[in-house]
């Protein structure tokens, strides 16, 4: 199974999947994780454009080969990348579950994205401006959708499991 969470920072994304792993044991991927690192090697002098999902799609692969769920944790924002991650699941013959995360509390979501500090050593969080003004297309089918401001870590948690794993197991 391959879990794709997708939205724009600061809606809970991080949270929900970092909580769906340790419930899951499955591997976690995070681009702002692997653009970084790519990054602080300085291995390019320019953008690194969309290098850390071509990077996550080989890892997800290779690890969705040998048995194991994955979970991302990204923007995902654009039908390239959403497309990239379909045909990760369909090479690797395994189910793929979009869940886009939302906080449709604007208020909430603006206070999480000023407030927040980075993990990633280096990396400096996106300010108010360019989270909102970030590219965000429409998806041509609705994914599952989590709003944050509506629900609890521990609830979303749950109805994933019970949702996607659990329902999976049964069938």
């Amino acid at each position: 199974m391959l879990i794709v969470f997708s939205g724009l920072p600061g809606t809970g994304k991080t949270t929900l999947a970092r909580g769906l792993v340790a419930q899951t044991q499955a591997v976690y991927l995070r681009i702002d994780t692997i653009e970084q690192a790519i990054r602080n090697s300085a291995a390019f002098e320019e953008d690194i454009g969309s290098r850390g999902y071509q990077l996550a799609n080989q890892l997800a692969l290779s690890n969705l080969e040998v048995g194991n769920r994955v979970i991302v944790d990204c923007v995902n924002p654009v039908r390239e990348s959403r497309e990239s991650w379909s045909d990760i699941a369909r090479r690797a013959n395994v189910q793929l579950v979009n869940i886009q995360v939302i906080c449709s509390d604007i208020l909430e979501h603006r206070r999480r994205v000023e407030t927040r500090v980075s993990d990633i050593n280096g990396l400096v969080p996106p300010n108010w401006q360019s989270v909102s003004s970030h590219e965000y297309e429409a998806w041509d089918d609705t994914p599952f959708t989590m709003d944050t401001a509506l629900i609890s870590t521990a609830e979303a948690v749950t109805l994933i499991i019970e949702r996607f794993f659990i329902a999976a197991a049964k069938s």
